[in-house]
């Protein structure tokens, strides 16, 4: 574990790229079951599994990077192509007896639970990007997919790596609301997470997606709406609007942030107000049944 910020951002991306990655207990127990049938199973059951857990995601493609064979051209930026240039029974062969987020997190059940919720709410950003990417027939919805699902994992990482460093930025934002969350992270870590992201993004080779993402976010670390991202960039607005619309509803469905997301996702998609609330399970007038159509 990491209890004191390293020197420079070049040693943060060495500490990353040579770190055992921790998945979340529920994904090993899914892999181990599916490999007591291993030759049955295809790749779109095995990417879906995966697809539940942005560090087994990053595994997997950071393993790839690790054994990218010469005659391997372009990136692999999705999981469905990954598995195809691993194999199935390749992938059983290198990915068992991983380590798990819940051990290595035993004695910070705290960071646990941040971790957790950071997830959680990745997990909602992508199943609305991909419902949205395939609304809007984009060509490569499995990008987009990954691009929202890895979108903050650089905070994830430090939850898992550094978790008393996190909780320190996590308090100083609690504390102080008119805090930047960049100026918390640069003066807990010595640098800003979108600036290490970005380098391993690079280090990896993940999704080009990702680094157009982060380059796209404003200097001055302000959260970007559907609005300030411009209308010629439908895929980068897609994956954002997922990304706000999942952190702003985890503070609740009254957040005064929602609105402007609303206003972006209609635009994005060219539908109606009522039509977006409908999707999203919130034109209920019963409480027991608004929000039914949420991703869990």
């Amino acid at each position: 574990m990491i209890d004191h910020p390293l020197p420079d951002i070049d040693a943060w991306i060495l500490f990353y790229t040579q770190a055992d990655l921790p998945v979340l207990r529920h994904t090993l127990l899914a892999l181990d079951k599916l490999r007591d049938n291993a030759e049955n199973v295809n790749g779109r059951v095995l990417s879906s599994v995966i697809l539940q857990d942005p560090l087994m995601t990053l595994r997997v493609l950071a393993y790839l990077e690790q054994n990218r064979r010469n005659k391997q051209r372009t990136d692999i930026t999705t999981i469905d192509r990954a598995l195809m240039m691993i194999g199935v029974g390749p992938f059983f062969s290198n990915f068992e007896k991983l380590p798990l987020v819940e051990d290595h997190l035993k004695a910070y059940p705290k960071a646990l639970l941040g971790l957790l919720k950071v997830i959680r709410r990745a997990r909602k950003a992508t199943h609305w990007a991909r419902e949205w990417a395939i609304w809007r027939h984009d060509l490569d919805v499995d990008e987009i997919t990954v691009a929202a699902l890895l979108h903050d994992i650089t905070e994830m990482l430090m939850w898992c790596f550094a978790p008393n460093l996190q909780l320190r930025v996590q308090d100083m934002l609690a504390q102080n609301r008119g805090l930047r969350t960049t100026a918390a992270q640069q003066e807990v870590y010595g640098i800003r997470l979108i600036d290490l992201q970005l380098a391993l993004v690079n280090a990896w080779h993940l999704p080009s997606l990702l680094g157009t993402l982060i380059n796209a976010i404003p200097p001055d670390g302000a959260e970007v709406t559907g609005e300030l991202i411009g209308p010629d960039n439908p895929r980068i607005k897609n994956v954002f609007l997922a990304v706000d619309l999942a952190r702003h509803s985890a503070n609740g469905w009254d957040d005064a942030a929602l609105p402007d997301d609303y206003k972006g996702i209609e635009e994005l998609l060219h539908i109606s107000h009522e039509a977006l609330m409908h999707k999203l399970g919130l034109d209920s007038d019963d409480p027991t049944k608004a929000g039914q159509n949420q991703p869990q």
